[in-house]
């Protein structure tokens, strides 16, 4: 919860919409309203700061001992130092309450998400001149840790730029690659257009073409907005 308000409130600094980071993170747009609304992480702990809790008179001293110790000191020590004080208090209360009463200094930042499978799609499918420079390096990043996702990106791009630049002539040796490739979705892709091979050329091709094109991307929509289409 912490990883994901910051996560949220980062975006939020660099100008982002709340809708363009519900579509960047693949969250419902209420889910990321809802990070946004609050000041602080704790405010989405279950009951956040409303509820009374026996412990909050502790808050203080807790806090101090915190501070006193630059944020070394543990649960498990400040439990011990509320037992010699006389109030004995179970370990799992006292974890559950300072995770949305107390603030350790210094906390580390928390690691980036893992992108969702439809940001990572939407990438993929979408022009690359309109991706940011964060967008570019997250899909660099997956795509160094899968070759099978790389040559599906290698491929994408090489089908759109036969369908923008109308080059139908480089189809076969697409298809070709695209079935070798022996990629799930890609290569039985490629296998249906040598249905009607020539067909299909001249659709790539000539301007009259524009009808089998705008089936294609019926066929197969595109992620969100940006989307390489012909002209």
């Amino acid at each position: 919860m912490r990883a994901h308000h910051a996560m949220v409130q980062g975006l939020l600094s660099e100008g982002m919409g709340l809708r363009a980071i519900a579509r960047h993170l693949g969250w419902g747009r209420h889910t990321v309203q809802r990070y946004a609304r609050a000041a602080r992480w704790q405010d989405m702990v279950t009951g956040g700061s409303s509820r009374s809790s026996r412990l909050d008179v502790h808050q203080p001293y807790l806090q101090r001992r915190i501070a006193e110790t630059d944020g070394a000191i543990t649960i498990i020590e400040l439990r011990e130092e509320l037992a010699d004080r006389g109030h004995p208090v179970p370990y799992s209360s006292l974890r559950d309450w300072a995770r949305s009463r107390l603030q350790w200094p210094n906390a580390p930042a928390p690691a980036p998400a893992t992108p969702s499978v439809r940001a990572v799609v939407g990438w993929i499918t979408r022009h690359p001149g309109i991706l940011t420079e964060d967008e570019t390096q997250q899909l660099k990043a997956v795509l160094d840790t899968c070759p099978e996702l790389e040559q599906t990106h290698e491929l994408v791009r090489d089908f759109a730029q036969m369908l923008t630049q109308r080059t139908g002539a480089d189809l076969p040796d697409w298809i070709n690659t695209a079935r070798a490739a022996q990629l799930p979705g890609i290569t039985g892709f490629a296998r249906g257009l040598t249905s009607d091979l020539e067909a299909v050329i001249a659709g790539l091709t000539l301007h009259v073409g524009r009808t089998w094109v705008g089936r294609f991307w019926r066929e197969h929509p595109g992620r969100g907005s940006g989307v390489v289409q012909p002209p």
